[in-house]
């Protein structure tokens, strides 16, 4: 009589007349069988479509071959972008991804690291949250590999990969000063954030040094890298230095908010107001009109973490740490004043 239901180790040994034993030590690279007897179970898998539970072939490899991926933000096109790059490699790989939710500033950490613990991961992904002294400790204790994704610490035990903030608000920043722009205003993230914050402000303070125009704190206003606080740091922005011909935001949803702040006023983009974001995230094609950007590879991003954590996994490698280059994309925000 045929089971119903997904096919067990049971049916593969039965099927291929070896003990369970047997099914086990192929499935897991184990020595103590020959080659036929190799091609055997393979060919039984094959034939009733056996799928090994990991949990349980973790009990003997001691691998479950999951990762865990800590995000602040789940909900976000930035995590979506990282995500589709990590889950590429793992699937690539063979590796499944455990997704969990930390919430802003680590509010959910603590539950959420011992849940991934239970399940017994064989690495970790620490996702565009700042790792802090006790993050660190936490992540230490669990034994595990931990590569750190679109974020860095100095002095971490953690390999990094991450693009250049600095570098990306300068370019953005030398865009808008190349299309003959002076004064430029910025929508900022928190200056006290180590990842994005303060050195994508600095970025765009380098480069309008570099042109020999000295920043004022009175053109930056600040936001949290969303829509809404974008929205609203713009009108304060606006209102507070209404000569500006140009914005630079540190993000492409707090770019998005000041083209709705915009539409309000009637300011016409780029007629009247360029505009650059950050990220080049899908949103970024479909605004009104397409915003011209920084790239930051970030499924590229996502990808290589992968890479990097399952170098460690596997084979005991220690990677460099990496720093990823920007560019400016090109769309229809920013405006040439003619000189």
């Amino acid at each position: 009589m045929k089971r119903e239901g997904n096919p067990t180790i049971r049916d593969v040994s039965c099927k291929a007349n070896v003990s369970v034993a047997t099914v086990s030590r192929v499935l897991n690279n184990q020595p103590g069988f020959s080659e036929k007897t190799r091609r055997k179970v393979l060919k039984a898998i094959e034939e009733l479509g056996y799928h090994p539970n990991q949990v349980a072939r973790g009990l003997v490899s001691r691998k479950t071959r999951t990762v865990g991926v800590l995000f602040p933000v789940v909900s976000s096109m930035f995590s979506a972008a990282l995500l589709q790059g990590i889950e590429a490699e793992a699937n690539r790989r063979d590796y499944g991804v455990i997704v969990c939710n930390m919430g802003e500033k680590g509010g959910r950490f603590e539950r959420v690291v011992g849940m991934l613990a239970e399940k017994r991961v064989d690495g970790l992904l620490f996702v565009s949250e700042w790792l802090d002294d006790r993050f660190a400790e936490r992540l230490k204790a669990l034994a595990v590999p931990v590569v750190l994704v679109s974020t860095g610490s100095p002095g971490s035990p953690f390999p990094y990969v991450k693009a250049d903030d600095f570098q990306g608000a300068f370019l953005a920043t030398r865009h808008l000063l190349e299309a003959g722009h002076r004064r430029i205003g910025m929508i900022s993230g928190p200056p006290e954030d180590r990842i994005a914050g303060s050195p994508r402000i600095e970025g765009y303070r380098n480069a309008l040094r570099s042109y020999g125009l000295a920043p004022s704190d009175r053109d930056i206003a600040v936001a949290g890298f969303d829509f809404h606080t974008g929205l609203k740091a713009a009108g304060e922005l606006l209102d507070r230095s209404p000569d500006l011909t140009a914005v630079f935001a540190a993000s492409d949803e707090m770019a998005a908010g000041v083209l709705a702040c915009c539409y309000q006023r009637g300011i016409r983009v780029p007629d009247d107001l360029s505009v650059i974001g950050y990220d080049n995230l899908s949103l970024a094609e479909m605004t009104s009109p397409p915003l011209t950007t920084v790239a930051q590879p970030l499924e590229r991003m996502g990808q290589t973490a992968m890479e990097m954590l399952l170098a460690v996994m596997e084979g005991g490698e220690q990677p460099d740490s990496l720093l990823l280059e920007t560019s400016v994309v090109e769309r229809f925000t920013v405006r040439k004043i003619l000189k």
